[in-house]
């Protein structure tokens, strides 16, 4: 394991404590932690909580800090004894600010996970200050404007706030590709994918005999953010993927439910014969979440038209939970098929007939496409392996 480090890790577990965000971030410290460091969860958004409960944002985040602190303790009890938490009116929770800046002075790592930090003075005190991109595009959409004089003040100040860290790691596993349509100036972009805690995902897997038949996925129609425009072209969210295959579930064996969040055609999805829930009725806590993705024989999802046209190779942190669970999914592609494989526990899809192609290939034996899900996300996704590449890449 060689010197145990001190890391921060950033993220946004409390502040949107739902489903897929909780295990997006929380993954990485306790990840870290197992591997023998020293690590500080550490979430300073500037920004409003989310209440679950109350479907609303609100200033105080005490309840929040409450329901990190139980989370933590269930999945590390060491984690759930260092961790820092500052709401939207600037109250703290967890250790003592003096601490926290004690800890990153001291720090051989700070990692800034999707820009979820507001990355103060004395989060750049750390030896090391690493960016995890895991939204490739939106992330570079800026950089032609930078370079050009052109940028507006408030871009140009994420711009010049992103050029202070030393090293940058992405979910764009082929930016700088020939094909690649991401911008590549300013930054030298490593690539790396989401670490998954496998036995959290083990131990609340479904028998596939015992699973619901149905493909699922949780998503958003449209992301909050405005679609990037660049080079002249508006890369945009999910809606324009998902009118590629809108009619598919009149050609599926299969029902193909929805689970969506945010604005979104619902009942014109429903007249093509999607099945859709809300989100919040299967997300509202990680372990809900994670039920509900293990009860799926299957995901079936589209990606963010940014991730498609711009040959990002990213892949879903969500689709690499359903791998976990050892369920099967048939996922649109992004160039993500040239660094893992796929036609065994993963099908990647680019037109409609190929999507229907899949299913029926993940329902002639299900079985064996489980296991072989499960496969891939031990070989592909497992926090070990994918966290000490990550420090070797960062500390190198």
């Amino acid at each position: 394991m060689g010197t145990p480090l001190r890391i921060v890790v950033t993220g946004l577990a409390a502040t949107y404590p739902l489903g897929g965000v909780f295990w997006d971030y929380l993954q990485y410290p306790i990840g870290l932690r197992r591997l023998g460091h020293d690590v500080l969860y550490l979430e300073d958004t500037g920004k409003w909580c989310y209440d679950p409960e109350r479907s609303t944002f609100v200033e105080s985040g005490r309840r929040n800090a409450e329901y990190l602190s139980s989370a933590l303790a269930s999945l590390s009890v060491e984690q759930s004894r260092c961790w820092f938490f500052r709401d939207g009116l600037g109250e703290t929770y967890g250790l003592d600010w003096a601490d926290v800046v004690g800890f990153c002075r001291s720090a051989d790592l700070f990692l800034h996970i999707s820009a979820s930090c507001w990355m103060r003075e004395e989060y750049f005190a750390a030896a090391r200050v690493a960016f995890i991109d895991s939204d490739p595009m939106y992330t570079q959409a800026s950089v032609p404007d930078y370079l050009a004089g052109t940028i507006e003040a408030d871009a140009r100040a994420r711009v010049d706030m992103l050029r202070r860290h030393d090293v940058f790691f992405t979910f764009g596993e082929r930016v700088g590709a020939p094909d690649c349509r991401i911008p590549t100036g300013l930054f030298d972009w490593i690539p790396t994918r989401q670490p998954i805690l496998l036995d959290c995902f083990a131990d609340a897997a479904v028998p596939v005999s015992a699973r619901r038949r149905a493909l699922t996925t949780v998503a958003s129609w449209e992301p909050t953010e405005r679609g990037p425009v660049v080079q002249g072209v508006r890369y945009t969210g999910k809606s324009v993927e998902f009118e590629r295959v809108i009619g598919l579930p009149a050609r599926s064996t299969i029902p193909l439910e929805l689970a969506l969040s945010g604005p979104a055609p619902v009942e014109r999805l429903r007249a093509h014969g999607w099945h859709v829930i809300d989100a919040h009725r299967v997300s509202s806590n990680p372990w809900q979440y994670r039920d509900y993705l293990a009860s799926s024989l299957g995901e079936f999802s589209v990606a963010k038209h940014a991730y498609v046209a711009g040959r990002s190779g990213w892949f879903s942190c969500r689709t690499a939970c359903y791998l976990a669970l050892g369920v099967p999914a048939v996922v649109q592609a992004t160039g993500f098929e040239e660094v893992i494989p796929t036609g065994e526990g993963v099908f990647a899809f680019e037109t409609a007939d190929e999507a229907s192609a899949n299913i029926e290939r993940l329902l002639s034996d299900p079985d064996r496409h489980a296991k072989a899900a499960r496969a891939l996300a031990d070989e592909y996704f497992d926090s070990s392996k994918v966290l000490l590449r990550l420090l070797g890449a960062a500390l190198g």
